[in-house]
């Protein structure tokens, strides 16, 4: 099939904000697909040539795709520089260029869907140094073969930057009016793997029911909602109810199969090269030959063994090099609260109370190596809140609580876990704008423009400054602008408006309605507590939703 036929979606899409009309015209589409091609098309239409679980990334940067724009028209570098800065969007950028060399030259073929993902999918292959080229040749020569208006939706593609207004609920109910099935059953399906593209071949196939629970593949994992005291969190999951400390670690979704383990963050990257050390604990303290077990990885000071906060740790996730070093100046405890498969058989169907009977069974607990989180189950609310209080004293962030008749259900959901915390939930928000400061910060962006999600669009809620060091522990300045730089989509004087990457949880007083900023409302006394890059994607972010949510309930 054509590259221009998706095209014309992309079009169509983007002519569009109707949510009912976008999933007319995908799940139109996806009929006309050969299955050959049905998963390429989904991650086309999500602006990815991979599904999110994939380490593999494209990761070219705009200076790249200069390069690229350069190789494919002739043109030089400072005008297309000079285009960009005034289109402010290298996608249209390319559009243009390649317009105008169409009207001296002839493209020599039409370009495929199939040639055009291959290509992509090639990029992160070519690594280290003497490999620029290859990865420009790639893209040049797409845009070489392509009309104006596919090298628009090409480049916009590279950059993950597509935004024709596609969430993956869009994609789901396509998916489910395409192929005649239920919303619900694809939604499970995906659940137990995370790849529409997988998905969308299964429903094709008439096979969504043979999609199961299998170690080796991530999983959406079980979230709770937040609840502001234990009297509610009582009415909420039910009585008698599991209580158990809230962790400040790492969500970690343990995967075993024969000699095999996979480490899952809840944003599905696998991280096992970097926590090599806990095999060894795995393999003496856990019964059986295959399972999935749901963790909290917590770090903990080798000196005084006292548990340390997620942020002091969070370094470890991305570490490439010094891994063993590392491991031993920050060494972590495995909790386990959850088994969701064991020995060949799937537990998400079975109730919690049968769940932890069988987590009882398999693990020995070895403190400072993997324990079970300290838990109570009780129906009476003192004994509930004085178990709470008792957490806080001891430095948890809260406790959470479990209806013991659940069954495991990816997402939130009413009536299966709560959170009991002291604060404000805190949000987890992009950063869409910085603002570099003065005098001794003045190579530094030292404020951020926060924005939460709706749609495929980011608004924003405010601004923030604090909580960030110039030095030495927690999130610095120097930090922060290493990690935007790269993002810069344009400047204005001081001020940069940066591709929405960086996520950050962000803590404040409470929410006020604002004229100020695009969403409507504004954070008060916003504070940045920690970067959330390592085990968040920005399709997690908070929503305009969740933000209307906690001003309606902050005051009750």
């Amino acid at each position: 099939m054509n590259y221009s036929n998706l095209v014309e979606v992309y079009q169509n899409l983007e002519a569009t904000t109707k949510r009912l009309e976008k999933v007319e015209i995908i799940s139109e589409f996806l009929k006309k697909i050969p299955k050959e091609n049905i998963k390429q098309v989904i991650y086309l239409l999500q602006g990815k040539v991979f599904p999110i679980s994939s380490e593999e990334k494209l990761g070219m940067s705009s200076q790249l795709i200069l390069k690229v724009i350069q190789t494919s028209t002739g043109i030089e570098k400072q005008k297309i520089e000079s285009l960009w800065k005034k289109q402010g969007d290298l996608g249209k950028v390319s559009e243009e260029l390649i317009s105008k060399k169409q009207q001296t030259t002839l493209s020599s073929r039409k370009l495929t869907i199939n040639h055009v993902f291959e290509n992509l999918r090639k990029i992160p292959e070519f690594q280290g140094q003497g490999t620029i080229n290859k990865k420009v040749q790639l893209v040049s020569e797409l845009l070489t073969n392509s009309t104006p208006l596919e090298a628009k939706y090409i480049i916009k593609t590279v950059l993950e930057e597509l935004r024709v207004g596609v969430a993956a609920g869009i994609i789901r109910d396509s998916i489910a009016k395409a192929f005649d099935k239920n919303v619900k059953d694809v939604e499970d399906a995906y659940n137990l793997t995370p790849d529409y593209g997988e998905v969308a071949l299964a429903a094709k196939l008439d096979k969504l029911s043979k999609i199961s629970l299998s170690p080796g593949k991530p999983i959406k994992v079980m979230l709770a909602i937040k609840v502001d005291n234990i009297k509610e969190g009582l009415e909420a999951v039910g009585s008698p109810a599991l209580i158990d400390y809230k962790l400040d670690g790492f969500r970690v979704v343990i995967n075993k199969k024969g000699n095999q383990f996979w480490f899952f963050t809840r944003s599905m990257e696998n991280v096992l090269k970097q926590f090599e050390e806990l095999i060894p604990v795995l393999k003496k303290n856990v019964k059986g030959s295959s399972y999935i077990i749901d963790t909290e990885v917590v770090g903990y000071d080798s000196k005084t063994k006292n548990y340390l906060p997620f942020q002091n740790i969070s370094q470890r996730i991305k570490r490439k090099h010094d891994i063993e070093k590392i491991a031993k100046e920050f060494p972590v405890e495995i909790n386990v609260f959850d088994v969701l498969y064991y020995n060949g058989k799937s537990l998400m169907n079975s109730t919690l109370r049968e769940r932890r009977e069988i987590l009882n069974k398999i693990i020995k607990q070895e403190k400072r190596k993997i324990v079970i989180p300290k838990f109570i189950v009780t129906d009476k609310e003192k004994e509930a809140d004085n178990f709470y209080k008792f957490a806080l004293k001891v430095g948890m962030e809260g406790v959470m609580m479990k209806n013991l008749n659940a069954n495991y259900k990816p997402g939130r959901y009413v009536g299966g876990w709560v959170k009991v915390k002291t604060i404000l939930e805190p949000l987890d928000l992009t950063i869409t704008k910085g603002l570099y400061g003065e005098g001794k910060r003045a190579n530094w962006l030292s404020s951020f423009t926060l924005s939460c999600k709706s749609g495929d669009k980011f608004l924003e809620v405010g601004k923030v400054g604090t909580g960030i060091k110039e030095k030495n522990e927690g999130v610095t300045f120097k930090q922060l602008t290493k990690l935007l730089k790269p993002l810069i989509l344009e400047q204005k004087g001081k001020e940069v408006i940066l591709k929405p990457k960086i996520i950050v949880e962000v803590a404040y007083e409470e929410i006020q309605k604002s004229p100020t900023y695009s969403s409507g409302y504004a954070l008060r006394f916003p504070r940045l507590i920690r970067l959330r890059i390592l085990d968040k994607r920005i399709e997690d972010i908070n929503t305009l939703t969740d933000i209307k949510h906690i001003y309606t309930n902050q005051k009750k």
